[in-house]
């Protein structure tokens, strides 16, 4: 495995993102929606980087076979929170293809959200098949398989502090 983020770096890009969204939200008692199951280290560390009124809730999304995303989308678990006229925080791991955030985007603007932007820790920007629009990003990276700090290979290395590439 070869590191390509180090847990310190990783540490130090989330505690900036947190300080921007306390400034810029900070009379406004957001609603954070984590994208299950990569985004729950990233938005759980996100968390306590914030020191503003905050609510959370989770979406599950299905979109990947083995490395590549699939280009289907489906929700396999849905929001308890009603969003309509709040502003929301759509927290995701990774942002590669676009195809499904666009899909996730299209279906909370549904719901009637007050504002809705997208903050992903990682940006795989040569990637990009359908243009999203991202307001907090952590880290762009080149097109590779990551895993580590919540993401995923067949449901393994999750658990990693790092964010590494895997070996073939």
């Amino acid at each position: 495995m070869n590191i390509l983020i180090k847990d310190d770096d990783i540490k130090k890009k989330v505690a900036q993102i947190g300080r921007l969204i306390n400034a810029e939200y900070k009379d406004r008692n957001p609603v954070l929606i984590g994208v299950l199951k990569g985004a729950f280290m990233f938005l759980a560390d996100l968390l306590r980087e914030i020191d503003i009124p905050v609510e959370v809730d989770f979406l599950s999304i299905h979109s990947y076979n083995g490395t590549e995303s699939s280009g289907v989308v489906r929700i396999t678990h849905d929001l308890s929170l009603n969003i309509e006229d709040r502003d929301v925080i759509l927290v995701e791991d990774i942002i590669d293809t676009g195809r499904t955030v666009k899909y996730i985007l299209d279906n909370l603007h549904t719901r009637k959200p007050r504002s809705i932007v997208v903050c992903s820790l990682l940006n795989k920007e040569e990637r990009r098949v359908v243009e999203v629009p991202l307001k907090y990003v952590g880290f762009t990276i080149p097109g590779l398989f990551v895993v580590g700090y919540g993401l995923d290979f067949d449901n393994r290395y999750r658990n990693l502090k790092y964010i590494g590439v895997l070996d073939d």
